[in-house]
């Protein structure tokens, strides 16, 4: 559909748009409460994530910051996003001829800062120095999300692997083996929070003595820690200005936004992919 404005840099493209669209659709065209374009309000969703912008700063040309809100709020609760990370990383992962679940996934974690509408649920990451919320991720090798929750700053990265590997195994039926983390999540309580969902660890350790640059000793292991640093996890989720810092009263809010973020860059790859065939 044509806009009648200049396009932002943000909206979805007419490929993304089709493969995304099925999965927000929770009314009918005709239905009464669909006063806005879909389209045109996830395009709103997408401004603030990737802006930053509060939501009474959307522009006049989006729909009224308060539909694309509550809208926003309604996909959060059906879970929306989650569908969608899951089938476009089946898709992204058989295009790049890979089964369509992982079997190894890597865990890792951030604490985001909080703020004024955060603090109350805040908490103290004295290895960060920083009061905020802390993000618990699982993402396949090629860096595509499996899993994510937000808790506390102040709550260890060991404590929240059993929780983490329940709902890896839970968007994966179950087929995840290995998991690959760094020295923070070593030790027995770790391993054995895992085990329980059938899950091993395998700590990627660097040499104790270093200069300059090391490779780490498993090619494998290092290159899935390169990619959930710098490509497909958490540091690529900071290029969205609304992820830099905890700006959301809800914990279930901040996992939710991280998803929307995730969800479009793999719309981008698997709209690539349409491009191309």
């Amino acid at each position: 559909m044509p806009l009648d404005r200049p396009a932002y840099p943000s909206d979805v493209s007419d490929e993304e748009w089709a493969l995304v669209a099925p999965y927000l659709a929770l009314l009918r065209e005709d239905s009464a409460q669909r006063d806005h374009d879909l389209r045109a309000v996830f395009n709103g969703l997408r401004y603030i994530v990737k802006t930053g912008a509060p939501w009474r700063f959307m522009p006049h040309d989006l729909p009224p910051w308060a539909a694309v809100y509550q809208q926003a709020q309604r996909w959060l609760a059906a879970d929306s996003f989650t569908d969608v990370v899951g089938d476009l990383r089946a898709v992204l992962r058989m295009a790049a001829a890979r089964e369509p679940e992982p079997s190894a996934v890597i865990l890792d974690s951030r604490t985001l800062r909080s703020s004024p509408e955060s603090g109350e649920r805040a908490g103290s990451d004295g290895g960060k120095r920083k009061r905020g919320s802390k993000g618990h991720l699982a993402v396949d090798t090629p860096g595509h999300v499996v899993a994510l929750h937000v808790g506390p700053a102040d709550v260890d990265d060991r404590a929240e692997v059993g929780q983490l590997a329940a709902e890896v195994q839970a968007e994966t039926q179950d087929s995840v083996e290995l998991a690959f983390v760094d020295q923070g999540y070593s030790g027995p309580k770790p391993a054995a929070a895992a085990s329980v969902h059938g899950i091993a660890l395998e700590v990627v350790k660097a040499p104790e003595a270093k200069r300059g640059f090391v490779l780490l000793p498993r090619r494998c292991g290092s290159s899935i820690l390169r990619q959930a640093q710098d490509e497909g996890s958490f540091a690529w989720a900071t290029r969205c200005r609304r992820l830099v810092k905890d700006y959301e009263r809800y914990a279930s809010t901040l996992a939710g936004l991280h998803r929307v973020a995730f969800v479009c860059r793999m719309l981008s790859q698997a709209g690539k992919l349409m491009t191309s065939t």
